[in-house]
C-alpha cells in the first residue's frame, strides 16, 4: 500500500492525498499555481504560504524571498515536496480567459465542429452546431505545458533538450479531455466531424510533434509550418466518428496560425487600405497589410504584459490590480473581484506606469524618482526592475510596429485601423498604452477586436476544404519580416524603450 500524505489547500477547501515525496509542482499546477520559469527556482511566481507542516528552505528560496517572507511561511512551490502532511494557502484565483460570441455569416454544414485557440498561457475551445452556427458549449483552461515555463522560449528550450514528446503529450491529453467534456455537455447534438486548432508557431509545432530545434537558433525559421491534418486517433483521442483534426498553417517565423485566423476574423486581407493587427502577448505578433500584400513580424516582448517577471505580477484574476488612475494627484487602484490587492496584472502595470509618468514619479528614461519601491496600494509595489521589464516589452512592440510600417511604405497615422487581439489587447486602457508609447496611435484608430484567433478558427470550420487554396494564396502574398535583420532595429528599439515626456500629440 502506498505511503500517502495529506495536502490541505486553502482557500479552495480541497484536500489531496499523494505519495510521500511527491514534488509539489506535480500536483499544484492543476490547482492554479503558476510556474513561470518552468520550476527552475529562477523566479518567485509559484509562491505559496505554508500554514502547517514542514517545508525545508532551499538555497533558491533564500535568494528569491526575504527573511520576513520566509519567517511568515512563504515558499516556492517548485522547490518543495510532500514529505509529510501539509496545510498550504494557495491564494487561489479564477482566471479571466477571453472567449468569443461574435455573429458571423456561414454556409450551414452537417454535424458538429470544435474550434480551439491554443494559447501559450490559456486554451479556449468551443463546440459549434455547424447547421446553425450556434455555440453549444465552451471549455477553458491553463495550458498544461506551462509547468515547463510560462513563455514560448522556455518551452522551445525544454523541447529542444529532449522534452518535445512530453510537451506534445501534455497538450494533446488536455485537449482530448476538453473536447470530451464539450461533447458530454451536448450529448444529443449530433456527431463531431471537424476540429480546427490555431496557435502560435511554437504551439503549432508542439501539438503536431514537429521539431522545435530550428526555433531555438538563428534565423528562427520553422522547417514545416504548413497545414497539418490528422485523424482524432492519430493524436490519441478516442472520439466517436474519428473526426478530422486540422491545425491551420502559420505565416512565418514565430507568427502563427492565430494571426492567420485573426486576419480572417478582421478581414484585413480584404481591405483596400493598409490595416494593422497586433497581438500583445509574450510573443508580440504584428501584421500590416491589405488585399494586395501583407507583412508580418514577431518580437519577443517577454511576459511582462501577462504579469510575469514582475515582482508582484500575476495574471488578470481576482486580487490583481487591473486599473490605476490619478484623482487630484492621488493614486486610485482597482483590484479585480473587489478584494484587497495581492498583485498586479499587465493592464494595471501599464496604467501604473502611465500614472507615474504624469505624476513625475517615473522619468522618461524609466528611472524611478523614489528610492527603493513605489507603493501603489499596500502590499503591492513596483520596483525599478519592474519598470525595466515593461520598457523591454513595450520597446519591442513599438519598434516592431515602426519597422513594419516603414517596410510596408505607410505612416502609422495613415493605417486605416489598428486591431488589438487577445485578452491583454482587450483589457488594456488605450490612453495608458498611448501615454507610455506602446501604441502611439489616436485612440479612435485603435479597436479592441476580441479573441480573433478563436473567431477565425470558427470561420475555418465552415470552409475547410475550400480554404486550403485560400490559405496558400494568403501565405503567398504574406512576407515575414525578421526584425533583428533590419539594420535600424537596434537603434529604433533603444529609442522606443524611452517613455514619452508627455502624452503624444
Amino acid at each position: 500500500m502506498a505511503d500517502l500524505v495529506r495536502l490541505e489547500l486553502l482557500p479552495l477547501g480541497v484536500t489531496l492525498h499523494v505519495e510521500r515525496g511527491t514534488p509539489l509542482q506535480d500536483v499544484l499546477f492543476a490547482q492554479g499555481v503558476e510556474f513561470p520559469c518552468g520550476g527552475r527556482g529562477r523566479c518567485k511566481g509559484c509562491k505559496i504560504r505554508l500554514l502547517a507542516g514542514s517545508l525545508p528552505i532551499s538555497g533558491e528560496e533564500r535568494q528569491k524571498l526575504t527573511a520576513a517572507e520566509l519567517a511568515d511561511g512563504w515558499r516556492l512551490a517548485c522547490r518543495g515536496q510532500a514529505d509529510g502532511d501539509l496545510k498550504i494557502d494557495l491564494a487561489q484565483w479564477e482566471t479571466l480567459i477571453l472567449g468569443d460570441e461574435s455573429v458571423f455569416a456561414f454556409e450551414p454544414q452537417e454535424g458538429l465542429g470544435v474550434a480551439v485557440d491554443l494559447g501559450t498561457t490559456t486554451i479556449v475551445a468551443q463546440l459549434l452546431d455547424l447547421r446553425t452556427g450556434r455555440v453549444l458549449a465552451v471549455r477553458t483552461g491553463l495550458n498544461a505545458q506551462a509547468q515547463h515555463g510560462a513563455d514560448i522560449m522556455s518551452r522551445v528550450d525544454f523541447g529542444a533538450r529532449g522534452g518535445l514528446a512530453a510537451l506534445r503529450d501534455l497538450v494533446r491529453r488536455q485537449m482530448g479531455a476538453m473536447i470530451g467534456d464539450l461533447l458530454a455537455a451536448a450529448p444529443a447534438a449530433g456527431g463531431l466531424r471537424h476540429v480546427v486548432l490555431v496557435g502560435n508557431t511554437v504551439m503549432h509545432h508542439l501539438f503536431c510533434g514537429l521539431t522545435v530545434e530550428p526555433l531555438a537558433r538563428h534565423p528562427f525559421e520553422p522547417e514545416d509550418d504548413g497545414l497539418q491534418v490528422f485523424r482524432a486517433s492519430d493524436v490519441g483521442w478516442r472520439l466517436p466518428a474519428h473526426p478530422e483534426v486540422r491545425f491551420l498553417p502559420c505565416l512565418g517565423g514565430f507568427v502563427g496560425s492565430d494571426l492567420l485566423a485573426g486576419i480572417l476574423a478582421t478581414q484585413l486581407h480584404e481591405s483596400a487600405t493598409p490595416v494593422a493587427l497586433i497581438d500583445l502577448g509574450t510573443n508580440g505578433e504584428i501584421v500590416i497589410g491589405n488585399r494586395e500584400r501583407i507583412l508580418c513580424a514577431s518580437t519577443a516582448a517577454g511576459p511582462a504584459f501577462e504579469g510575469a517577471r514582475i515582482s508582484m505580477g500575476m495574471r488578470a484574476a481576482t486580487g490583481a490590480i487591473s486599473e490605476v488612475t490619478v484623482h487630484d494627484g492621488t493614486l486610485r487602484c482597482h483590484a479585480l473581484g473587489n478584494v484587497p490587492p495581492r498583485g498586479i496584472c499587465g493592464s494595471g502595470l501599464v496604467d501604473a506606469v502611465a500614472a507615474g509618468l504624469d505624476l513625475r514619479l517615473i522619468q522618461p528614461s524609466g528611472r524611478l524618482a523614489v528610492n527603493g519601491e513605489w507603493t501603489l496600494q499596500p502590499p503591492v509595489a513596483l520596483t525599478q526592475q519592474d519598470i525595466r521589464e515593461l520598457q523591454l516589452a513595450k520597446g519591442a512592440i513599438a519598434a516592431g510596429v515602426r519597422i513594419l510600417a516603414q517596410q510596408w511604405g505607410t505612416r502609422m497615422e495613415d493605417l486605416g485601423r489598428v486591431h488589438l487581439a487577445g485578452a491583454f489587447g482587450n483589457y488594456i486602457k488605450r490612453a495608458s498604452a498611448r501615454r507610455i508609447g506602446l501604441l502611439p496611435f489616436p485612440p479612435d484608430q485603435v479597436q479592441p477586436a476580441g479573441n480573433t484567433a478563436l473567431l477565425g478558427a470558427k470561420l475555418a470550420l465552415f470552409r475547410l476544404h475550400a480554404d486550403d487554396g485560400a490559405y496558400a494564396d494568403l501565405r503567398r502574398k504574406t512576407r515575414h519580416v525578421s526584425l533583428n535583420e533590419d539594420a535600424a532595429f537596434q537603434e529604433i528599439y533603444v529609442e522606443e524603450m524611452q517613455f514619452p515626456a508627455a502624452m503624444p500629440g
